[in-house]
């Protein structure tokens, strides 16, 4: 059975990532977010949950300090799991974990958020040119991600 990681930032990518729950009874799979409040339920509803420090950009100072933290956190679940694959929603939680598959030969699904469809994220802007396989939710984001392929809506 294959082992992967499901992961994502919390609030509505969290909520696209887990409407891929149907597969999970298909694989050994570990679920990676950010830790607030909002994202407690996980380790209740879950067997293998493990979380990133919660940060954004719109706080940059500690930001700047939060994410090199994560960077390390991810390398270190990413040893400890062994996955085979990576199935990421975004946002700039995921990007590490996309760079450590990457790195290691390891493939990742990228799947652009739905609430974008007129313009590419930061993240999918940074892990487009890297992705196995690269999925958006509007035909319309192809303009931005040529390569990429339309699965229509996650939910």
């Amino acid at each position: 059975m294959k082992k992967i990681i499901f992961i994502s930032s919390g609030g509505g990518h969290l909520e696209e990532l887990l409407q891929l729950k149907p597969i999970f009874n298909e694989c050994d799979y570990t679920i990676i977010s950010e830790k607030t409040a909002t994202t407690a339920f996980l380790k209740k509803r879950y067997p293998k949950v493990y979380y990133l420090l919660y940060g954004t950009m719109d706080h940059l100072l500690p930001y700047l300090l939060i994410f090199p933290i994560n960077i390390l956190i991810s390398l270190f679940l990413f040893l400890k799991i062994r996955p085979d694959a990576i199935v990421t929603t975004g946002t700039h939680t995921a990007v590490p974990m996309c760079y450590i598959a990457h790195f290691f030969k390891k493939k990742f699904v990228f799947i652009e958020t739905m609430a974008n469809i007129s313009s590419p994220t930061k993240a999918g802007r940074m892990v487009y040119k890297i992705a196995d396989k690269f999925v958006v939710q509007w035909e319309s984001m192809k303009e931005f991600y040529p390569g990429a392929e339309y699965w229509g809506i996650v939910f």
